[in-house]
């Protein structure tokens, strides 16, 4: 036989073929069987996206739940989803169901699973995106095919944020409106979990947490339900304005129900004699009330007047409701600015009849109605009766007015609502995904006015066609998709854009649009503590090194970030924007583990850490001032301040020891202050406000540590010994605090001066203070003051510094410099973020198989893979907010989780 031949040519291999085929794509059957499932019931989302960044999705066999997500690539610095070593199994289907939909809380941190015979199960995330611990369990459901929700919704967290709707130029420049988003009730009074369903039956149940994390149950009949032929198929529910809920179902016999929903929450009875424990709350009990307003039987749908669409098959055949939402427009928080919210339902022609026209693409229509309250009025022949009695105000009647259908020659697979920008996404059949106006639902276009962006796809950005798809799921900030294949294998899918490239240059306003766009997708991920990875992989894919500096400029611009706490220091750590806005520059700088950070990543990735050790050691010193000593002095406890001591006065002795010879440097170039050495990592890091308060906060916490030890009492022996060891570190470092404080604040004063000389006053100082962070560079304006830094201040502390100490130091694991010690340090070693000690890794194949957890965006690690084995070292977490985030705010995820031989998992609600 000829070699030459390739044999898989003769049975059709797509891919020696080249016929361009995905070899798991969906077949005309799996689609046609996803439309019947759209059909059936509105509760079948096998694939979602939570706001905390973590995938879920079922299998195609429908018997297990997976969680991936997307990370940064610890050896190259990529953002892709994550492979084996992240993927975890959630869920397993038991007594032959099968598991049909998946739902996620608003926070991103519960999600609940329902089966086939509509049982229920709700895991709640603990100490990592991908450790999920079992909060209800699906067992105490019976199985009952009446009980199967088909409509879904939690209720919201009681906490305003801000939000932003878009992006103006002005004058040359980018102006982003913020807003206070307040929202929308019933909300569960102790800040608990609660989700409502819809079932087949035309029941409500309200399953919710009580105080402790037990599940309760409450539930109500829908009276409109009321004969065995007419089951409900969906339902849509949605929060709004008076804390009701508006639900809309829609049943077999092709009626649409709307109602007002309340939910009145009732504190339960408390013996005032007796006295109730520190963190009590009072029991509440809830009841649920039902409003009818409208009803809509369902008529024609497709009305179209060409005669051709008449006369074609399709249109003598019923169409079928496949989606039904309720679409509920943001609010800017202006007054009069409240739009209600209005229903949104797709309808598309039954797969069935098209399988006998062997059409591909069937046809469907978008179906709204606009709910409108109308004032009711007696008769006029009751005004002529002389009133007995104080005249009243009839109840506003509510009206369901048809808007405009909206049709389409393919059908609809998904229907997805973006707050931000107030966009809904369509996706069809065929792969396409288009994007409309929410509250006008006209088609968004690239070619709009880009003076005033609202949201990405409005800029220019598009998702290309992703081929033919069963199951689609967006990122929080709708600049991502993943697709499911019959493999149960998921496809990441990346918004692109041009940038009007035309010769290799930008276009201005193509370019200036796109990056004002990913600024205002950014900016509102982190007013409403959403995951803002999908917006950095974006950024890290489609701009340069260059043009990265634009965009961080615009997100500091959008946020409002003061820069400059050369004055209110103070002020800093309260300041929610600083951790944001340091944890993005710090991971668009990051090429790898083993790599150095430039500069502008590097001032602020470790700004991030002396942040944390500053929370850490005022957390410490609070609870120990406050009496609270036993709970701090636990030694797993005290072993983190250890390591962070440790780490904190390493930096201190690198810092001087590098300005040091920087100094000695200078004295040779005769005060050439164009030198590039002048333009160190500890240079910057000095001259830079925020890392240089927080260097302080840290003296301030080193200063104290030690009077603490001696005021202690009720130490255990262990943690006696580790005690110890932390005052002795600090009392026999070769660098004494007391002389690194002067240090601090003679620059303090230093910089103080040379902006009074200069003439910059308060709002002048956070310019050249945010260009020092940006660009890494030394502004013309803090010139002077270096040289000030390196003939003077130097000059002050030489006497008590021992500089050959400093100078043969070993700061290899601080991971500042790239010399030969610090890259074999890299290689053979990792730091743990949290607890600041060394891991040695060891062999590579040993080292595939260590379970950790891996930060998804800066790619830290911490050691600890299970949850707190006491409560002091639980509070602690959560008092530094490091228990299921890094220090960068990125989310924890378990490497190898399949190794760890673990337990049951606390929840930690």
């Amino acid at each position: 036989m000829d070699d030459s031949i390739d044999v898989d040519d003769l049975f059709g291999d797509p891919n020696s073929l080249e016929l361009g085929l995905a070899a798991s794509a969906p077949t005309w059957k799996s689609l046609s069987q996803r439309f019947d499932e759209l059909r059936l019931s509105g509760c079948c989302r096998k694939l979602a996206w939570s706001k905390l960044g973590a995938i879920a999705y079922i299998s195609n066999d429908g018997q297990k739940v997976f969680l991936q997500n997307i990370l940064c690539n610890a050896d190259d610095g990529e953002w892709s989803l994550c492979d084996g070593r992240f993927r975890c199994k959630i869920a397993e289907a038991q007594s032959g169901h099968t598991f049909i939909h998946l739902c996620w809380h608003e926070s991103g941190s519960d999600l609940a699973i329902v089966d086939s015979c509509g049982r229920v199960m709700i895991v709640s995330m603990s100490i990592a995106l991908n450790a999920f611990a079992v909060s209800r369990s699906i067992v105490i459901d019976p199985d009952d095919d009446g009980n199967q929700p088909v409509g879904l919704m939690w209720l919201g967290v009681n906490r305003p944020v801000h939000a932003f709707n878009k992006a103006s130029k002005t004058n040359g420049r980018w102006v982003y409106s913020r807003y206070v988003r307040r929202p929308l009730g019933p909300f569960h009074p102790l800040n608990k979990s609660a989700l409502v369903c819809v079932t087949r039956s035309g029941h409500i149940r309200l399953l919710y947490q009580s105080q402790d994390p037990k599940w309760n149950e409450v539930h109500v009949d829908l009276q409109t339900v009321s004969c065995s032929d007419d089951i409900l198929t969906h339902a849509a529910l949605s929060a709004s304005q008076g804390g009701s809920i508006l639900m809309v179902t829609y049943s077999t016999q092709h009626r649409l129900f709307v109602y007002r929903v309340h939910i009145k929450w009732d504190a339960a009875p408390v013996d005032t004699t007796q006295q109730q424990p520190v963190g009590f709350s009072v029991a509440q009990t809830p009841t649920i009330q039902i409003t009818h307003i409208r009803t809509e039987i369902q008529r024609s749908v497709f009305q179209r007047a060409d005669n051709d669409y008449e006369r074609s098959p399709s249109a003598r055949v019923m169409p079928v409701l496949t989606h039904l939402d309720i679409v509920g427009i943001a609010s800017d928080g202006s007054a009069g600015s409240y739009v209600e919210p209005y229903i949104l339902a797709a309808f598309a022609i039954p797969v069935s009849a098209l399988e006998t026209q062997r059409q591909f693409n069937g046809t469907s229509s978008i179906v709204r109605w606009a709910l409108e309250s109308t004032g009711q009025s007696t008769h006029s022949s009751f005004d002529e009766i002389p009133p007995k009695r104080q005249t009243f105000n009839l109840t506003p009647k509510t009206e369901l007015t048809r808007w405009d259908d909206i049709h389409f020659d393919k059908r609809v697979l998904s229907i997805d609502y973006f707050e931000a920008g107030s966009v809904v996404s369509l996706t069809f059949d065929d792969g396409s995904i288009s994007f409309y106006d929410a509250k006008t639902m006209n088609a968004i276009s690239d070619n709009e006015d880009l003076a005033t962006i609202s949201s990405m796809p409005q800029a220019g950005f598009n998702l290309p066609n992703i081929g033919c798809i069963t199951c689609i799921s967006f990122s929080p900030n709708g600049c991502l998709a993943v697709t499911l294949d019959e493999d149960s294998e998921l496809h990441l899918h990346v918004m692109e854009h041009s940038f009007g490239i035309e010769h290799g240059m930008y276009n201005d306003e193509q370019f200036g649009a796109a990056v004002a766009a990913l600024a205002l997708a950014f900016s509102h991920a982190c007013s409403n503590d959403s995951s803002s990875d999908d917006v950095m992989m974006i950024a890290a894919r489609s701009l340069t090194p260059d043009t990265r500096k634009t965009f961080i400029t615009e997100v500091y611009h959008a946020l409002s970030v003061n820069a400059d706490f050369t004055i209110e220091q103070d002020k800093l750590m309260n300041n929610p924007y600083i951790q944001k806005c340091f944890s993005m520059q710090a991971a668009l700088g990051f090429n790898g583990r083993l790599e150095q950070r430039n500069l502008a990543a590097a001032i602020p990735w470790f700004t991030l850490q002396l942040r944390q050790i500053s929370i850490l050691f005022a957390y410490f010193l609070h609870f120990n001032k406050s009496g609270s000593d036993s709970e701090c002095h636990e030694p797993d406890i005290l072993r983190m301040v250890l390591g962070n001591v440790r780490w904190a006065l390493d930096l201190a002795k690198y810092l001087i020891d590098d300005l040091f010879e920087i100094a000695s440097s200078f004295d040779k170039h005769s005060g050439d202050q164009s030198d590039k050495k002048l333009e160190s990592f500890s240079m910057l890091l000095v001259l830079s406000s925020i890392p240089r308060a927080f260097l302080k906060y840290i003296c301030r916490g080193l200063r104290g540590i030690p009077s603490s030890f001696r005021s202690a009492t009720n130490l255990s022996n262990e943690s006696f010994g580790v005690y110890s060891n932390i005052v002795r570190l600090i009392e026999e470092s070769p660098l004494r605090v007391d002389v690194y404080e002067k240090f601090l604040l003679s620059i303090d004063n230093v910089i103080k001066y040379t902006y009074q000389n200069a003439g910059f006053g308060s709002t002048d100082r956070s310019t050249p203070e945010r260009d020092l962070l940006i660009t890494a560079s030394v502004p013309p304006v803090l010139q002077p003051a270096v040289v000030t830094i390196l003939t003077n201040t130097m000059t002050l502390i030489r006497p008590d510094v021992d500089l050959l100490h400093l100078c043969t130091w070993d700061y290899s694991w601080l991971g500042i410099d790239d010399d030969k010690l610090t890259r074999l340090f890299r290689r053979r070693n990792e730091v743990d973020i949290l607890k600041k000690t060394i891991t040695q890794l060891g062999e590579p194949q040993a080292k595939s198989k260590q379970p950790k957890r891996r930060c998804a965006r800066c790619c830290a690690v911490s050691e600890d893979t299970t949850s707190p084995k006491s409560l002091a070292s639980f509070r602690l977490l959560v008092k530094t907010v490091v228990l299921r985030t890094c220090i960068c705010g990125g989310v924890w995820m378990v490497e190898n989780l399949d190794t760890i031989s673990r337990g049951p998992v606390s929840a930690w609600k």
